[in-house]
């Protein structure tokens, strides 16, 4: 990829983190009428007074609620992270000169936002499974997997899929940078020859 694919691509890295990030920290991803939770976090409020809630935190995998839930949390957390490693090698590629970074190009990156979209994929799909949880019934009343009783899907659990899906998107992106790239070789090439033979 050249520099401009570069910049492009740790551009779209870093906006992709940032989104992924909000979602993850967002108490939003369930909803009912006087209670919001996350992954990381869970929002009550009194009713017609939703702008004072109280929020609590989940610090440590320990305080959350059950398996399920501690288990999406470590896969989301890890895709972030994978993704986060990734956009700083894209941005030190741009950033740095060439001959300062020998290991461009060498370490696989697609690789890591595989890994990544795998991780966070697997944890979108296991947090569900948290709706069944104590936590999950006290606030949304009869839920079970995959049926969320009186609560809705939230923008926190929406903004993480768009994520996951526009991560996934990103290497169709670096493919057709790199097409124009050598297309570009390529005709730079051939009017170079005849030049020559001319």
């Amino acid at each position: 990829m050249t520099d401009r694919g570069d910049s492009v691509g740790s551009a779209l890295a870093f906006s992709l983190l940032l989104i992924s990030a909000s979602s993850l920290v967002s108490p939003a991803w369930f909803q009912s009428d006087l209670f919001s939770f996350g992954l990381f976090a869970a929002c009550a409020w009194s009713e017609g007074n939703e702008w004072n809630q109280t929020c609590v935190a989940y610090r440590t995998l320990e305080d959350m609620p059950d398996l399920a839930w501690k288990s999406s949390a470590a896969l989301l957390l890890g895709g972030w992270v994978l993704l986060a490693l990734r956009a700083l090698l894209l941005f030190s590629w741009t950033v740095l000169p060439k001959d300062f970074c020998p290991v461009k190009g060498r370490i696989p990156t697609q690789y890591m936002q595989a890994a990544s979209v795998i991780a966070s994929l697997l944890g979108l799909l296991l947090f569900p499974f948290s709706l069944a949880s104590e936590v999950a019934r006290l606030t949304c009343g009869p839920s079970t997997v995959y049926s969320s009783g009186r609560c809705h899907l939230g923008w926190g659990y929406i903004t993480a899929i768009l994520a996951l899906v526009f991560t996934s998107l990103l290497p169709i992106v670096g493919r057709l940078q790199e097409d124009k790239t050598r297309e570009k070789k390529i005709l730079f090439s051939s009017i170079k020859e005849r030049i020559i033979f001319v």
